[in-house]
């Protein structure tokens, strides 16, 4: 019984796994695995060619991850690091977002001009979709009823039925479009221009522009301004906006589209995840091969972790 008891304390005395931020490094062939609470990186895990997108399911059972010089798809157990198989993607996956059912991959395929929907439990293509040239941003609305593609030479966002899996919009947007969200409930839709050096946002019921914001560095030159990545807090009101090679993030009034800070961080900085509070954003910084903390309350920096080359893609890990 004493054996029992002191077992029974041991694990509960047993201290809690951090949560950790899982950054894909494209040129490594790796993810660094950070730990949030001493901010610093605990495992170096290998991957297919090239990692840039990355999601867990929402489970957190398994992490997708987009191989794009391997066309794979790799699905990971995250507690071993082990890879379990690879899914069918169609050529140079960049970009994906699952859908609420947990189920159906949304993948943008660089190089067929096509978006790849895979059936993540039958490990089936279910449909290819037609779209412009370079397709690269995914979104998927918070009711899973719209799926959004971003095409970087066409300079469109392609409104996809994922009930049809046919497409039944397409809206200009300024030059290389990168990334796409919907916020506000799912009410908007923000896409960010890398080469036009904005972000554009749509009215989601009626596909209309209502807004644009545009970004003014201080000493940096116009062509250096690239909103890529960007994240809002959970209560919708403020969004940070990566800068590319500005190595700025900017923070955004997310009502009125108002700029309100910049941030100085890495080299490149590309995208970037929050933690499970949203007390702290990291930013992938590709060419000084590291990620920025940034605490969200200050809007400031608070330090430097260095990872593998290239880093690009970021992804939150509840452990508990």
């Amino acid at each position: 019984m004493k054996l029992i008891a002191l077992a029974a304390a041991t694990l509960l005395a047993a201290p809690a796994l951090a949560d950790e931020i899982w950054v894909t490094n494209e040129k490594d062939d790796t993810i660094s695995v950070i730990d949030i609470d001493t901010l610093e990186v605990v495992r170096t895990i290998p991957t297919g060619e090239r990692p840039r997108g990355i999601t867990f399911s929402k489970d957190h059972s398994v992490v997708y991850i987009c191989a794009s010089d391997s066309d794979a798809v790799q699905v990971m157990d995250p507690e071993t690091g082990e890879i379990l198989h690879d899914l069918p993607s169609g050529e140079d996956p960049e970009q994906f977002v699952l859908h609420p059912d947990n189920r159906r991959l949304y993948i943008a395929n660089e190089d067929d001009a096509i978006t790849t929907v895979v059936d993540t439990e039958t490990r089936k293509v279910i449909a290819q979709i037609d779209v412009g040239i370079e397709p690269e941003g995914m979104a998927v609305s918070p009711d899973g009823t719209i799926a959004i593609t971003t095409s970087e030479t066409t300079n469109m966002a392609h409104w996809i039925d994922t009930e049809s899996e046919q497409l039944f919009a397409n809206t200009l947007v300024d030059s290389r479009p990168r990334h796409a969200e919907f916020v506000k409930e799912g009410t908007e839709l923000w896409v960010s221009s890398e080469i036009g050096g904005t972000i554009t946002v749509f009215d989601v019921a009626t596909q209309a522009e209502k807004g644009k914001i545009r970004f003014e560095v201080q000493g940096v030159h116009p062509d250096r301004v690239q909103p890529v990545g960007f994240e809002l807090t959970e209560d919708e009101k403020t969004a940070f906006v990566a800068l590319g090679p500005s190595n700025h993030l900017a923070v955004i009034n997310a009502d009125t589209f108002e700029v309100e800070d910049y941030i100085l961080v890495g080299r490149r900085v590309w995208h970037m995840e929050f933690n499970a509070d949203k007390s702290l954003l990291f930013t992938t910084n590709g060419v000084s091969g590291d990620v920025t903390v940034v605490d969200v309350a200050k809007r400031k920096a608070i330090k430097t972790i260095k990872v593998g080359r290239f880093p690009w893609g970021a992804a939150l890990r509840p452990t508990n």
